[in-house]
């Protein structure tokens, strides 16, 4: 266990299986003036020491009476820490970071989440266990910088209220990594999904948005949200057709209406789904009036 300490400002822990990242992430974090206290782990459980050993008396002792460890961590985890911030990486030998952010979740005030990594490929499961940011290797100033005011933004806003659990309608929110940025594209916007490779096109009406998914894995997510497959190559929002007809090379179907309108493909496996999906939607949409 390593930290640097000043006046004041947040408390951070770094976390990095790799030494020269790990010093060059706790260089850049001590270089911003709203940090006070930057803590450096090179693995999960040194992480989880920190944090335990950064708890008040109280919540050391409440986690020694619960007896057996955390079954991820191996370890037992303080119910809270005056560690404000955790920056993790995601690959890590032993448990990863993601396994690392899962646990902290059973903490009663878990810190704030920020993963930093060489992988584009893990930010919608970043998303989902809490993360606020997700940065990209090699790490920039300023979208450090950037991270760290979205925590203090989160930080200042009103103070927090009893959680609310989550409706399964709840809209999804993508994180798209361009250039440096990351943007967030929620689900709501997206008319319809292409595949292309092991990619995903998300196609929304202000452009579109390559993302690291397979097509199958959106299919199943959003199944539920009114999403379905109408070819091997794309998945649309079934609220969003408009039309759908037989050509002559077979059905296709019309996605949205006047400029912004697409026009896709149906294979014949998936026509009956399509046909049978739409007549139970205009059947609800009339039973509610």
């Amino acid at each position: 266990m390593d930290s640097t300490d000043s006046s004041g400002g947040l408390v951070v822990l770094a976390v990095d299986d790799e030494q020269p990242a790990l010093e060059e992430l706790a260089f850049l974090l001590n270089e911003d003036p709203r940090v006070g206290e930057v803590l450096k782990a090179s693995d999960a459980t040194e992480a989880l020491r920190i944090l335990n050993a950064r708890s008040s008396r109280e919540s050391v002792h409440a986690a020694r009476a619960a007896g057996a460890p955390h079954p991820a961590a191996g370890t037992r985890v303080a119910e809270k820490t005056d560690v404000d911030v955790v920056f993790l990486d995601i690959r890590m030998p032993g448990l990863d970071g993601l396994e690392l952010a899962r646990v902290f979740s059973s903490m009663a005030q878990p810190p704030e989440v920020v993963f930093v990594t060489a992988h584009d490929d893990r930010a919608v499961d970043a998303y989902e266990v809490g993360a606020k940011d997700y940065l990209l290797k090699p790490l920039r100033e300023e979208r450090l910088a950037a991270a760290l005011d979205r925590i203090i933004a989160n930080r200042s806003a009103a103070p927090p209220v009893e959680p609310v659990p989550q409706e399964r309608d709840e809209d999804e929110v993508i994180p798209v990594e361009l250039a440096g940025t990351t943007k967030l594209v929620p689900r709501s916007a997206v008319r319809y999904v292409e595949a292309q490779g092991d990619y995903a096109r998300l196609h929304t009406t202000e452009g579109s948005h390559l993302v690291r998914i397979p097509l199958s894995v959106l299919e199943d997510r959003w199944r539920d949200a009114g999403f379905v497959r109408i070819h091997r190559s794309f998945l649309v929002a079934l609220p969003l057709v408009t039309e759908l007809r037989l050509s002559g090379s077979g059905y296709v179907v019309r996605v949205g209406s006047g400029p912004d309108t697409a026009e896709l493909p149906v294979s014949r496996r998936h026509t009956r789904e399509l046909k049978d999906r739409l007549v139970r939607a205009t059947k609800q949409a009339w039973s509610q009036r």
